[in-house]
């Protein structure tokens, strides 16, 4: 085999259709039984917070019909679109389990036996592995307790009382359904203090504005982002509402990982009182939720949106590829020094919209391979 990529993701994908663009034969080997599995099993009213014509993978624009935001089900049936498109050569069913380096480039470790390569790309997701807190008391909960990602639909929990446990875009998203599917009261469980915009500003979509941000200074990204987050968001309210503003900094934490939360009907739920800031979780005791600030409260539902890891611990772990916050320690076109040919994509979230990183990644990637299979 010439390039193996793990996974059949959008990342994955594309850099597939890259390297073929390049002249570079490449398999890509998907655990799941069908391709985009991240986004098929994601809840129902999910539609990416990017900007439709911001987020196409390269050589094939997402169709105009799909609307300025697409619908889930939508970013699936473009992945295999894509797919067919391109003629992409995707293995199902082939979880590869360890990767170790040869003395002709790697070898993939899967149930149905090993598989050479000359290089890998591994592009097994950003959101691979749900991450559920261990509560104390969490095992004599009397209500139900749920990770987001085996959230659906809050048609599920109408008449209930439910409890969201994390205010990013997929927990804010979540409450917000949860709302208008009738359910009979929805608090979310807010930690830090998240920053809230609009997906847009005047029409412009603030996928695009981040995009003509990203080469300026983060001081100076800092101190003009503060005139317009007060233009286009109501702060105050918002704070009278229970929910705390950060102040001052949002480049600079969107920088360093923590992306704001991309407005899709929280601010208007917050200022109806329809979902309600409170705490973050301390623990349960029996039917009781207690919160970090000593009060505590008795839900139906616990739907903990509370984020997932990559991952590739288990995979690559051994090969000290892996920074101590378990990212990869190269991306792009890069690869760590003393393994060549072991490339990494789709393990960021930036600012600048997930999807069009993937794509512009890709490109560097089949370069890179390209460069460093003809050295051999």
């Amino acid at each position: 085999m010439g390039v193996a990529v793990i996974g059949a993701g959008p990342a994955g994908l594309a850099v597939a259709a890259e390297l073929q663009r390049a002249g570079v034969p490449a398999v890509v080997l998907e655990r799941s039984e069908a391709i985009g599995t991240s986004w098929r099993n994601r809840y129902d009213r999910l539609r990416l917070h990017t900007i439709r014509w911001l987020s196409g993978l390269p050589g094939c624009p997402i169709p105009r019909s799909r609307g300025r935001w697409v619908a889930r089900d939508d970013v699936v049936t473009y992945l295999e679109d894509y797919a067919d498109i391109h003629g992409i050569d995707v293995r199902l069913r082939t979880t590869v389990t360890r990767i170790d380096p040869s003395a002709s480039g790697w070898i993939l470790h899967t149930a149905g036996g090993d598989v050479a390569a000359r290089a890998v790309v591994v592009a097994t997701g950003f959101n691979d592995r749900p991450v559920m807190p261990d509560w104390p008391g969490r095992s004599g909960f009397s209500g139900q307790v749920l990770h987001a990602g085996t959230y659906r639909t809050g048609a599920a929990y109408a008449g209930r009382d439910v409890l969201v446990v994390g205010a990013g875009n997929s927990g804010a998203e979540i409450a917000v359904d949860l709302v208008e599917q009738g359910a009979s009261r929805v608090r979310i469980s807010v930690r830090g203090a998240p920053y809230v915009m609009p997906r847009s500003m005047l029409g412009v979509p603030t996928q695009l504005v981040a995009i003509l941000m990203r080469h300026i200074p983060t001081a100076v990204a800092d101190a003009i982002a503060e005139p317009v987050r007060h233009a286009f968001v109501p702060i105050a309210e918002l704070t009278r509402r229970g929910w705390r503003d950060p102040g001052r900094g949002l480049y600079s934490r969107g920088r360093a990982g923590s992306i704001p939360v991309l407005d899709v009907g929280l601010v208007g739920a917050l200022r109806a009182g329809t979902v309600e800031p409170v705490a973050a979780v301390s623990g349960f005791d029996g039917p009781v939720v207690l919160l970090s600030d000593g009060t505590s409260l008795e839900p139906d539902v616990v739907v903990a949106a509370t984020g997932y890891t990559n991952g590739l611990a288990s995979l690559v772990g051994h090969l000290n590829v892996l920074g101590n916050d378990g990212a990869p320690l190269a991306g792009g076109g890069g690869t760590v020094p003393g393994l060549p040919g072991l490339y990494f994509t789709g393990f960021t979230n930036p600012m600048s919209g997930a999807m069009r990183e993937m794509g512009l990644e890709a490109g560097r990637i089949a370069r890179a391979v390209k460069r460093d299979l003809s050295r051999r």
